[in-house]
Formats: C-alpha cells, sequence, structure tokens
C-alpha cells in the first residue's frame, strides 16, 4: 500500500490507467457484438477522455471513502493485510462503478435525454460483473505488484536511522 501522497498518486494513476482502459475495452466489444482487435485501439480514445474523470474521482471521493469505510471495519494492526486490501478494492468498485458509467452514458451515449437513467442503469448493471472481476483479479493484483517494485526501495533510509 502507498505510503505516502506520491506514493498514493503514482499508484492511482497506474490503477486508473489498468481500470479504465479494461473497462472502456469490455464497454466497445459489447457495443460492437465482440472482441475484436481494433477495440485496443480504439479505446485509447475514451480513455483521453474518462482516465482524468476516474483520477480525479478516485483521489478526491472514492479512495477516501473506501478507506474511511474499510478501516471502520478492519484495524491495520490487527486484521491481515488481505482483508484491508479486499475491502478497499471491494468499496472502491462499489462506488467507482456507477461513478464512472455514470460519466461515460452522459459523454459517449447521448449526454443528457428522456432514456438517461435506463441508460446508465443498464450501463452500472453490465460493468459491475466486469469491475469486479477486472479489478480482483487482474488489475488489483497487477498495479498492487508494479507499485511495489517501483517503490521497492522506498523506507529503507528511514528505517535505517
Amino acid at each position: 500500500m502507498p505510503k505516502n501522497l506520491f506514493q498514493e498518486v503514482v499508484f492511482t494513476i497506474i490503477m486508473v490507467l489498468f481500470m479504465v482502459y479494461g473497462i472502456i475495452c469490455y464497454n466497445i466489444a459489447l457495443a460492437i457484438g465482440g472482441m475484436k482487435n481494433t477495440v485496443f485501439l480504439a479505446a485509447f480514445h475514451e480513455l483521453l477522455v474518462m482516465a482524468p474523470i476516474a483520477f480525479v474521482l478516485d483521489m478526491m471521493i472514492v479512495g477516501p471513502l473506501a478507506k474511511k469505510i474499510t478501516f471502520l471495519l478492519f484495524d491495520p494492526k490487527v486484521d491481515k493485510p488481505i482483508f484491508i486490501i479486499l475491502s478497499i478494492s471491494i468499496c472502491s468498485i462499489w462506488f467507482m462503478c456507477p461513478l464512472m458509467s455514470l460519466a461515460a452514458t452522459l459523454i459517449f451515449k447521448g449526454g443528457f435525454q428522456s432514456e438517461t437513467m435506463g441508460l446508465w442503469l443498464q450501463t452500472t448493471a453490465m460493468n459491475y460483473p466486469m469491475a469486479a472481476f477486472w479489478q480482483l483479479l487482474f488489475a488489483g493484483p497487477v498495479v498492487r505488484r508494479v507499485s511495489g517494485l517501483l517503490f521497492r526501495g522506498c523506507g529503507k533510509k528511514s528505517a535505517e536511522k
């Protein structure tokens, strides 16, 4: 887990890129009727729009809220780290999925219209299973590993003093 603001920002950027890109690919594949090679390139266009939204939401609202809920339920001094990790991940999915689905609905599915509520609810319902799968079984472990490798040496000098 990140130990300072810099590490938190880097971790969040990497997580946002992995999560948003994966879910965009999934949504494009749903829209065109299946996964094709063109999906991977098309997803980069939406990533430029959706990644900054996800970053701001995660840093300002969802991340702090997920941690607050987690630390109400678990004590890092007593509970195993896996419970903390899973709780933060699940809370993040719980809040980010409807928020990002709303942003995608408004930006890519026609904005405010008579069917906006229905489109948003459908988009959210379709995204939840993939967001949970992608976060818990791929993006989360990969990003935590990459972050661990990036910040492996951090804190050693202060521990030696």
